[in-house]
């Protein structure tokens, strides 16, 4: 998949993201600006899930730690199947299966529910660590991708869960860290000093730093991940609210973008398209990955019998 296909389907992600929040008239646009070039790498080239069984017990997990920044996670449920375009316009609304942040067992291909800053870390921590310890029992052997901000590196569950992470050496976990330097008050120096890199370093994980808009280096370090003995953050360098009059600002956190800001953006990124609408090759692109993801999804089933098929569902059952 070129970098040309690459671009249209982040900026899917984009538009269909500034276009629910204006909608609503609410949530959170900065962080799918942000953070869209790093998640369709992921979902194109890596995830392994079926939206016709969201529940394979195979599957990649992916949580959005950063629950806030849900419409990056909507936007792509939509574009691979889960969820209807109905939903996006639904969003933030009484009833809706698009809540502000994610929750799970309400919306399908949703992993955890994330709301307190630093509480989906420590989930996708617990989903690595379960999957580490069923894997002998069911030849389990998926990965556990987490996305994550400033905010929730703040929290002190944080630390905890990934010193756990790393002592155990839980190698199919992977964090995506969108390093912007911004919370919602404004520059992350104004209240944090830390060193991430030599943070998580000291717990035992891998740490690698890149451009979070640079398709090639995203793609690599994910598959250096992979190879890893233990768990990988990669800190993604990005701008929040990029390709609007706010990037690089607190101000591009949350709230609606003015009319003005989003034809100029649409301009910009040579998006002619009435909101909500995605053309058709996009549609497209997006639809292959998840053919990608299914063939996974068939191989698996093949290397497991029906023995250990019938046990895992019970172990499901049990909670």
């Amino acid at each position: 998949m070129n970098h040309s296909h690459l671009k249209s389907m982040a900026n899917a992600i984009r538009f269909l993201s500034i276009d629910a929040v204006q909608k609503a008239n609410s949530g959170h646009p900065g962080m799918p600006l942000g953070m869209a070039d790093v998640a369709t790498v992921l979902f194109a080239k890596y995830l392994n899930h079926n939206p016709d069984d969201s529940k394979w017990f195979n599957r990649d997990r992916f949580v959005l730690s950063n629950g806030h920044g849900s419409m990056l996670l909507y936007s792509i449920l939509y574009l691979t199947g889960y969820i209807s375009i109905d939903e996006l316009k639904n969003f933030r609304q009484m009833g809706s299966k698009t809540p502000g942040h994610p929750e799970f067992g309400l919306t399908s291909g949703v992993e955890a529910t994330t709301g307190p800053l630093g509480q989906g870390f420590a989930a996708a921590v617990g989903m690595a660590l379960a999957e580490s310890i069923l894997k002998k029992q069911f030849r389990i052997n998926h990965y556990t991708y987490v996305m994550l901000g400033d905010g929730c590196l703040m929290e002190g569950i944080s630390h905890e869960a990934a010193s756990l992470a790393g002592h155990l050496k839980l190698n199919k976990l992977i964090a995506l860290f969108d390093d912007n330097d911004i919370s919602i008050d404004g520059a992350t120096c104004l209240s944090c000093s830390d060193d991430v890199e030599k943070r998580f370093l000291a717990y035992g994980w891998n740490v690698d730093k890149i451009d979070g808009h640079d398709f090639d280096a995203i793609s690599f370090a994910i598959e250096q991940a992979k190879k890893s003995g233990k768990p990988t953050m990669i800190c993604c360098k990005t701008i929040i609210g990029k390709f609007s009059s706010r990037a690089g600002t607190s101000s591009a956190h949350s709230g609606a973008f003015s009319e003005e800001d989003i034809k100029q953006m649409r301009e910009k990124l040579n998006w002619n398209y009435e909101p909500f609408h995605v053309p058709e090759d996009v549609k497209n692109a997006w639809k292959k990955t998840v053919e990608r993801a299914k063939q996974n999804y068939t191989m698996s089933f093949q290397r497991v019998t029906r023995k250990e098929e019938k046990e895992w569902i019970q172990c499901q059952a049990l909670g």
